[in-house]
C-alpha cells in the first residue's frame, strides 16, 4: 500500500495532516499547484513501511516555469522584428 501524508503548517492555529490513502502523486501535485495545499512543512510517501520525504521533488513538479522580464522582452523584440519583416516584404 502506498500513500501521501501532506503536514500543512497554519502557524498558531497549529498543523494538520492531510492522509488519503486514495490520492495519487499526480494529485498532491496538482493540489500544490491548485493553491489547495498550502504553507507545507512536509510531503512523505510511505510504501511498504518504508517512509520517504519527497517535500522537495513534489514542490519542484509543482513549480510553474518563471519567466524573468528580459525573457520576455527578448520574446516581444523578436515578435516585434518578425512583424517588421513582414511589412517590409509586402511593401
Amino acid at each position: 500500500m502506498q500513500y501521501f501524508v501532506v503536514m500543512i503548517d497554519y502557524g498558531r492555529r497549529g498543523r494538520e495532516a492531510v492522509v488519503d490513502p486514495e490520492i495519487t502523486r499526480r494529485e498532491v501535485i496538482a493540489r500544490v499547484v491548485s493553491g489547495e495545499y498550502r504553507n507545507i512543512s512536509f510531503i512523505h510517501e510511505i510504501s511498504d513501511s518504508v517512509v520517504e520525504d519527497v517535500t522537495a521533488d513534489i514542490l519542484a513538479e509543482a513549480a510553474l516555469p518563471d519567466i524573468s522580464a528580459t525573457e520576455a522582452d527578448l520574446q516581444a523584440s523578436t515578435f516585434d522584428h518578425r512583424r517588421d519583416l513582414r511589412k517590409h516584404e509586402q511593401a
